[in-house]
């Protein structure tokens, strides 16, 4: 039994290191900063009275072709999964981020001076933000800064804005 599991857990190991070892696009190497890794934050959405926490993970996908990120806020309450790739015709990262609450968005992601500028529009839904722009930039002590702003009602507000740290210990959930 113990050779049939100590095969079992080296097979595993194998096929992780595997898939670990898939070469990111170098047209998503802009993203690489984030890959492998998961990231835990405490956002104060504006209005809000409490923090909630946001968890996200970023790993290659399609053996290095797309970059799969998956998120969930206070252990599921909400949550979502975006998946990134490069789009010949748009000259640029494109990609779609589907949520728990229904709606998804479609947009760009530039890299740019040191940061990634993403521009999305919201489907789905007919109410709320129209559109999201948000910046994000890992600082110098590793730390990844997201600052957001929406458009509402053809006024652009300022959206949540977060500090997250690599916490290998925290989980995505989704609800049942």
């Amino acid at each position: 039994m113990r050779t049939r599991m100590s095969f079992v857990l080296a097979a595993a190991t194998l096929v992780a290191g595997a898939l670990q070892a898939a070469e990111i696009d170098p047209r998503l190497v802009a993203l690489s900063p984030l890959v492998g890794k998961t990231w835990r934050g405490e956002l104060q959405p504006p209005g809000a009275t409490k923090a909630v926490v946001d968890v996200q993970r970023f790993e290659l996908t399609l053996n290095g072709r797309a970059v799969r990120s998956v998120h969930s806020i206070n252990d599921g309450e909400y949550g979502g999964e975006t998946l990134f790739v490069w789009d010949d015709e748009k000259k640029s990262v494109v990609y779609t981020y589907f949520t728990t609450g229904g709606f998804y968005t479609t947009g760009t992601m530039q890299p740019e001076a040191g940061a990634l500028q993403f521009h999305e529009l919201v489907r789905g839904t007919t109410s709320g933000p129209r559109e999201v722009k948000a910046t994000s930039r890992v600082l110098p002590d590793g730390r990844l800064h997201v600052k957001s702003q929406y458009l509402k009602d053809g006024t652009w507000a300022d959206g949540h804005e977060a500090y997250y740290a690599v916490d290998p210990k925290a989980v995505v959930r989704f609800k049942d």
